[in-house]
């Protein structure tokens, strides 16, 4: 029964993290009006959180399960491969799915998460260039290189590399697969306009990593429009 590839009393498996932590992306703002998400990595099975729904709302019966890797190489508009689909007409995977690949296949992250934060937004409008940049602030340190690797320190540079938006998601994930191969120790990547796709090592280790990034975007932003 594929159902049982959700069905489980551990607060721990993904299919109970994943309704768990959108919940709390939600009310901090993160995924506010069914945008954003998260997957989560587990040995050879993905779990990915629903498209175009409420995101408090979700529940494990909800989740897609995917086998990883795939069949064959995940790009924007193909067919994947599916080990469980929810059974609740109009539900649909994410969009961000092959945006989530590149998180687990250049950087062999457990989890991924996307996020609409405002913070992240107007740090896109705020530097103009491919990249934002911030040093010497105390939050550098929960932040990992690659997004799995050692953390950074006080005096490090933090750099997080900006795309482009686009009108379909999906269409982001060859822009995001050359910045992050461009920028190897970068933990996540800014969509201009749109959010932020972060990953990490464990589920845990991409939450902190959001955490601090989007208090990084905060306080870069305050401090630009304060003139500091």
């Amino acid at each position: 029964d594929v159902d049982e590839l959700v069905e489980s009393d551990d607060p721990e498996h993904p299919a109970n993290l994943i309704p768990e932590l959108c919940r709390g992306f939600y009310t901090i703002g993160w995924v506010t009006g069914t945008g954003g998400g998260i997957s989560i990595k587990k040995g050879n099975l993905v779990y990915l959180a629903p498209s175009g729904v409420q995101k408090e709302r979700i529940l494990p019966s909800h989740i897609f399960v995917l086998p990883y890797p795939q069949p064959s190489v995940v790009k924007a508009h193909t067919e994947r491969t599916f080990l469980r689909k929810p059974k609740q007409e109009g539900l649909k995977e994410s969009a961000c799915t092959p945006l989530f690949w590149n998180a687990f296949d250049l950087r062999n992250a457990a989890a991924c998460i996307h996020t609409h934060s405002q913070h992240a937004v107007m740090a896109t409008l705020l530097w103009k260039g491919e990249t934002f940049e911030i040093s010497h602030q105390e939050m550098i340190k929960g932040i990992r290189i690659g997004g799995t690797g050692k953390t950074l320190s006080y005096l490090d540079t933090l750099v997080v590399p900006i795309i482009e938006n686009t009108p379909h998601e999906e269409d982001l994930t060859d822009s995001m697969n050359a910045m992050m191969l461009k920028y190897p120790d970068a933990a996540g990547i800014l969509v201009r306009r749109h959010g932020l796709y972060v990953w990490g090592p464990t589920w845990q280790g991409a939450k902190t990593q959001a955490e601090c990034l989007d208090y990084l975007f905060e306080i870069g932003v305050k401090m630009k429009l304060m003139g500091l």
